[in-house]
């Protein structure tokens, strides 16, 4: 039987911001169609909001990021006096040391300040200073790699052009390694990128994980990177302490139960011994007794 009642007129929704092309060729009804304008203009005030808080953060962001900076500049300062802080620091954290290489390493020993310095505008970008002493592989005292948004409103790159000395061109010998396994054949088996690949590559700026890590990570606390090993150290030897005082309370133990069975093992010695002395003395008592008799 079919349902009586008369069908909602349904109109077509051509109104509301939020709405995309997909629902521009939708129908709803009358009642729906309002809820729907009722909700986007919720969404409208929800987002004004949203801008708004990221302007008042933005701004309480900016202020910290100025009463921080004499304490980080301090802080380089008293870095600058520990021989091969960065370098070791870097070594020791996961992510970095993942794209070091041997030569790069030495390299980074003469790095002597690390620096991440952001916009004025946060949202707009950042950039990351290497600065480096006198070295055997380039002329450049600073090297730097920007990050900021490109003409098309989407996160780009640039960096420092490095001048490599003669024959210390770190990207250029990696470059030749993979060429050699590539002739030989080893699939498989190409390089990972390394640091100085990193800070020349400007593919895909909105994924740098390296950058991120730096900025986020090493920057704000590189100390703890630093003291990685001697933490590691300390820890372990507490361990070492505790297994070894286990170890001697062990061994008082088994040398009393070994003196408990020695003891035993005598006192049963010596009832045996009692025992013998015994029945030798009734023995002679009986055989002196059978002469005895004899002689009668």
């Amino acid at each position: 039987m079919a349902a009586t009642g008369t069908t909602p007129k349904k109109i077509r929704k051509v109104d509301g911001s939020s709405s995309g092309d997909a629902d521009e060729n939708r129908d709803f009804d009358p009642e729906t169609q309002k809820s729907l304008e009722e909700i986007d203009a919720c969404q409208n005030e929800i987002d004004a909001l949203n801008e708004k808080a990221s302007e008042e953060i933005l701004k309480v962001e900016q202020k910290y990021n100025k009463l921080r900076k004499p304490f980080f500049e301090k802080r380089n300062d008293l870095i600058k006096k520990i021989p091969n802080f960065w370098v070791t620091a870097f070594v020791n954290h996961p992510q970095i040391s993942a794209v070091l290489d041997e030569e790069e390493e030495e390299c980074l020993h003469y790095l002597n300040k690390l620096e991440v310095e952001e916009f004025e505008d946060i949202k707009s970008g950042y950039r990351i200073k290497f600065f480096f002493d006198d070295n055997p592989y380039f002329e450049n005292d600073v090297i730097v790699k920007e990050f900021h948004l490109g003409s098309s409103g989407d996160p780009a790159s640039q960096s420092t052009t490095i001048k490599w000395k003669e024959g210390m061109d770190l990207n250029k010998k990696q470059k030749e390694r993979q060429a050699q396994m590539k002739n030989n054949r080893k699939r498989g088996l190409e390089l990972p990128r390394t640091f100085f690949s990193w800070f020349s590559d400007h593919g895909d700026a909105s994924a740098d994980d390296i950058a991120e890590v730096i900025k986020d990570d090493m920057w704000p606390n590189p100390l703890q990177y630093y003291l990685v090993p001697d933490i590691e150290v300390e820890n372990g030897m507490e361990g070492d302490d505790d297994e070894s005082e286990e170890e001697e309370v062990d061994d008082s133990v088994v040398v009393e139960e070994e003196d408990e069975d020695e003891e035993d093992a005598e006192a049963e010695e010596g009832g045996e011994e009692d025992v013998d002395e015994e029945d030798s003395f009734k023995k002679a008592e009986d055989t002196e007794g059978e002469r005895g008799d004899s002689h009668e």
